[in-house]
């Protein structure tokens, strides 16, 4: 039985963009998920969060645990059958937690990989490097804050790409079973942004070429979060038929 909600603090989050070919986008993304697009652009990226007092709704902060996470994540809509649908899809969830990557996919939404994560941070600067322990997911980003968005961004300002960003609160991700994907939805107590430049983003993922041709996945932008009480609340499975 799952649990009914997840508490924790979002002690860091940098949300790191990588604009995208909608063409070549839509042609990864798996039924029935479609781009959500930006300026005529793909938003991919990868969600690098630190959580704190990790732990069921009810459970004091004091007995919960800490992680470092990576989420490699897709801003999507499809058509459902009461109109349009906004959320992210998730390829892959990374942990350096061994009790989340049991739990995972089990007692909560969101199959989690083993990785091993390095991170220095200090005086507005962040450097995260992970690698999974089954050597498919490899991440390595640095970034320091800045006065505004990255120059050439799809997004114009901070507050578009808050805006963007807050829309979403629901992600679904992938699960062993075909045509399933199990949800999570994400609330928070306030919400604050600031921007980053970036002066590297790799990730294994967006730099697949049998997933995206050089050239059709481009750092963006970047942004970080600090210091919020969220709630992850578990959602129906998104069920689709398959042939």
């Amino acid at each position: 039985m799952r649990v009914p909600a997840v508490r924790a603090t979002i002690e860091r989050r940098l949300l790191v963009n990588f604009r995208v070919d909608r063409d070549v986008l839509a042609a990864v993304l798996p039924a029935p998920f479609l781009p959500h697009v930006v300026a005529g652009y793909g938003i991919g990226g990868i969600c690098l969060i630190r959580l704190g007092a990790v732990r069921p709704a009810g459970v004091p902060a004091t007995l919960g645990v800490r992680s470092e996470n990576a989420a490699h994540r897709i801003a999507v809509e499809w058509e459902a059958a009461d109109g349009p649908v906004t959320a992210v899809y998730i390829p892959r969830r990374d942990t350096s937690s061994r009790l989340a990557s049991v739990l995972g996919g089990r007692a909560f939404p969101g199959w989690q990989h083993r990785a091993r994560f390095r991170v220095t941070e200090g005086e507005g600067s962040y450097r995260v490097e992970m690698s999974s322990h089954d050597a498919r997911a490899r991440v390595s980003v640095a970034a320091h804050l800045a006065d505004d968005v990255m120059p050439g961004s799809v997004f114009g300002t901070l507050d578009e790409a808050s805006a963007f960003f807050r829309c979403a609160p629901c992600g679904y991700a992938a699960t062993p079973a075909d045509g399933v994907f199990d949800g999570v939805n994400l609330s928070t107590k306030g919400w604050g942004m600031a921007p980053l430049h970036l002066d590297e983003a790799r990730s294994s993922f967006f730099e697949d070429d049998g997933r995206f041709p050089p050239g059709s996945a481009v750092p963006d932008s970047a942004f970080v979060m600090a210091g919020l009480d969220t709630t992850w609340r578990p959602q129906p499975d998104l069920r689709v038929a398959t042939s």
